[in-house]
């Protein structure tokens, strides 16, 4: 029996951390969690919090890699916090997954993802 891309989501959201709205902007504001958006740079021009970095989910495994060209420095530290995050918390929940397989000590997924930060009147920028 094939698994639905819901039982996916479900599935890792049961071996990761996640944080709320809330949790995500105060541990923001000690500016020592490096946060990323993995949404397409299409849904990330149209606006997006504050300092996140753009690693698209289908790429970013090849981003994290220090043998790849295109390799994001700033995620090469398996040590670092790093909070995720996407439209509604499917891709970034799949990403902390599978940045956890890959060794990462501190990876967070923000709940409900860009919307939920939206209906909480968060800051965004365009």
């Amino acid at each position: 029996m094939s698994a639905t891309v819901q039982q996916l989501v479900e599935a890792a959201k049961k071996e990761i951390v996640e944080f709320d709205v809330m949790k995500t902007a105060s541990v923001l504001e000690s500016g020592t969690t490096l946060l990323v958006d993995v949404r397409e740079p299409d849904e990330y021009a149209k606006g997006h919090i504050k300092g996140a970095l753009n690693v698209p989910r289908g790429v970013l495994e090849f981003r994290i890699d220090s043998n790849y060209p295109g390799v994001i420095k700033e995620l090469l530290d398996k040590t670092q916090p790093i909070i995720l995050y996407c439209r509604s918390g499917a891709r970034s929940a799949l990403a902390a997954q599978t940045l956890g397989v890959l060794g990462y000590k501190s990876v967070v997924s923000m709940a409900g993802g860009f919307m939920a930060w939206e209906a909480a009147q968060q800051p965004i920028e365009i």
